[in-house]
């Protein structure tokens, strides 16, 4: 295989997040300011102007724009991504108490996949796309095993994708757009950018805003406090399942990563650190020590690979929450 091969630097290139002030968005966010770039961020809402101030304490805020944008809208999708070079799909909602799961995820995730995948090919700057997908893209079941597996086996990007409709609708609805973006891949062979998708297990970590409806760091305080508000929450502490986590800074650089380096065409690639019982999270989440050691389910080897990435250890994520 040839070795990775990252774009040629340029002097201010343009990215453009698609949900880049949620919890993954905003740590991507930072991360290409950071590098240089200039960024170009959707919001739903622009009047909400408290979902998404607090980009603008990043370093090289004057880099930033915030754009109104929803993905039903193909218009205004076509009119976000035209002058990008690189761009970063993440904005399908992340929602695990739903009362109208069509409306609320398969509508938006579905069509916006679909309405993203046109959008692009009438753009003639792109160079690469990321997908933000989902474990869910491989296996809906998860944080419990694939039909396939057993509790403690390995599951890899070798491994047969699984899905179920009794599975949660957003991870149904996240491996249907995953379906979408590989067929478009594959009817599509000469496409004159490169795709490339991320498929994080369990994201955790510190929020970069003060956001009250993250379900991601809902999660983490549930987690932490020991409460469960539905049977689905219930459910991690009665099987104590075990629950493959990566943190949220380092999604944030293999997004970086995939976005800026060559030769990555038609991969998603599983992004996992260790997998802890979810009793151990919450007493990580408290600062203390877990009872058990760490193992690995999902694993990571061809994020290691290809993108040289390094996992943080989970203790050291979850005890950062807190801080």
């Amino acid at each position: 295989m040839k070795p990775v091969r990252p774009f040629k630097p340029e002097i201010m290139k343009t990215v453009g997040i698609i949900g880049g002030s949620g919890f993954i968005g905003s740590h991507t966010t930072k991360k290409f300011l950071e590098e240089g770039y200039n960024v170009k961020v959707s919001v739903t809402d622009i009047k909400k102007s408290e979902k998404y101030q607090h980009l603008f304490n990043f370093e090289n805020s004057d880099n930033l724009n915030i754009i109104a944008l929803k993905v039903e809208d193909l218009e205004t999708l076509k009119d976000f991504i035209g002058d990008c070079e690189i761009v970063v799909h993440g904005g399908t909602p992340f929602q695990l108490d739903v009362k109208d799961p069509q409306k609320e995820l398969f509508d938006p995730t579905i069509k916006g996949t679909e309405n993203f995948l046109n959008a692009i090919q009438e753009s003639s700057l792109i160079e690469k796309v990321v997908f933000i997908a989902s474990v869910g893209a491989w296996n809906t079941n998860f944080p419990l095993p694939a039909g396939h597996k057993t509790p403690t086996a390995v599951f890899d990007e070798n491994d047969a994708k699984f899905t179920s409709p009794k599975s949660h609708p957003y991870a149904q609805a996240k491996f249907i757009a995953n379906q979408m973006v590989e067929k478009f891949i594959a009817e599509n062979p000469k496409l004159f950018f490169e795709i490339s998708s991320v498929s994080p297990v369990m994201v955790m970590g510190k929020s970069l805003s003060t956001r009250e409806d993250s379900t991601a760091t809902g999660m983490q305080f549930l987690f932490k406090h020991k409460i469960a508000p539905n049977p689905f929450i219930q459910m991690f502490y009665d099987e104590d399942v075990p629950l493959a986590i990566v943190d949220v800074t380092d999604v944030a650089e293999a997004i970086f990563r995939t976005a800026t380096k060559k030769g990555l065409h038609g991969k998603n690639y599983l992004l996992s650190s260790q997998t802890y019982p979810v009793s151990d999270v919450s007493l990580m989440l408290n600062n203390q020590t877990p009872k058990n050691n760490a193992s690995i389910i999902y694993k990571n080897g061809l994020a290691q690979k290809d993108l040289e990435m390094k996992f943080r250890p989970v203790q050291k994520t979850l005890n950062n929450y807190s801080k």
